[in-house]
C-alpha cells in the first residue's frame, strides 16, 4: 500500500491543479488512486466483519471522485486536494450517517463520523431522535471510547440555526444541539501517522468507537 506515493501525488496535485497537468500525469494518478483504493479495501474488510451495514460494500461503492462536482466560477481548481471514501450502507452518497476517510498531505488526513451535509429531511429526523432520546444521545457523546478517538466530540463550529427549529421550544434543554445543521465529529492525522504501520488499525478503531453514535443517527433515518 503506497500511502507515501499517495501523499506525494496529492502534494504535487495541489501545486499543479489543472486539467492539463492531470492529462500529463494520468499514470501517476492511477497509481495514487490504487493506493487509496487498497487503504479503503483493507478498512472495509476489517469493519464489515462486525458491522452488517457495511458488509456488502466494495471500494468502488464508497470511493469519492477526485474531480470536483460543485465547483463555483470563483474556484479555479478542478480537482480536490484529497482522496477518500464515504462508508455507509448504500454507498458514498446514501442519505445516511456513516464514516468518512480522507487522505491529504500536511496533517490534513481525516476520519469523520456522522453526517456532514444532511438534507432537511435528514436533519428533521435526527433532531427528532435527539428529542425522543436525549438521555441516550448524551450518553453516547460522553462514551469513553468515542471521546478517546474524537476528543472534541460533535463539531459545533459549523452552520447552525439562529432560532429554534420548527416545532421545538426555545426552552428545550437540547436546543444547542437541535440548532446544528450538521451532526459529525472528526479527527486529523499527521503524515507520519498515515505512514505508520498501524494506520488502518487506527481508522478501524475510530470507526468502531463511533458506531453507537452513528447507529443512533441512523435509527432516526
Amino acid at each position: 500500500m503506497e500511502l507515501d506515493y499517495l501523499l506525494d501525488f496529492l502534494r504535487r496535485l495541489a501545486a499543479n491543479n489543472t486539467t492539463a497537468w492531470m492529462a500529463g500525469h494520468r499514470a501517476d494518478y492511477q497509481r495514487a488512486r490504487a493506493a487509496c483504493t487498497e487503504l479503503v479495501r483493507q478498512v472495509l474488510a476489517r469493519v464489515a466483519a462486525t458491522d452488517p451495514d457495511l458488509a456488502e460494500l466494495t471500494a468502488a461503492d464508497v470511493l469519492f471522485r477526485l474531480h470536483k462536482n460543485d465547483r463555483s466560477q470563483r474556484d479555479p481548481e478542478p480537482y480536490k486536494r484529497r482522496m477518500g471514501a464515504g462508508l455507509k450502507r448504500g454507498g458514498r452518497h446514501a442519505p445516511r450517517a456513516g464514516y468518512f476517510i480522507a487522505v491529504q498531505p500536511d496533517g490534513r488526513s481525516w476520519l469523520g463520523v456522522g453526517t456532514f451535509q444532511p438534507t432537511p429531511e435528514m436533519l428533521a429526523a435526527i433532531r427528532q431522535e435527539i428529542h425522543y432520546d436525549s438521555e441516550g444521545f448524551h450518553r453516547l457523546l460522553a462514551d469513553a471510547p468515542f471521546r478517546q478517538h474524537f476528543p472534541t466530540g460533535l463539531d459545533t463550529s459549523g452552520p447552525r440555526l439562529t432560532r429554534p427549529p420548527r416545532g421545538y421550544a426555545a426552552t428545550d434543554p437540547d436546543l444547542q444541539w437541535l440548532k446544528l445543521k450538521t451532526f459529525g465529529a472528526g479527527r486529523f492525522f499527521t503524515d507520519a501517522e498515515v505512514l505508520a504501520p498501524d494506520f488502518v488499525e487506527q481508522l478501524v478503531a475510530g470507526i468502531a468507537a463511533a458506531r453507537p453514535l452513528v447507529d443512533f443517527f441512523n435509527a432516526g433515518l
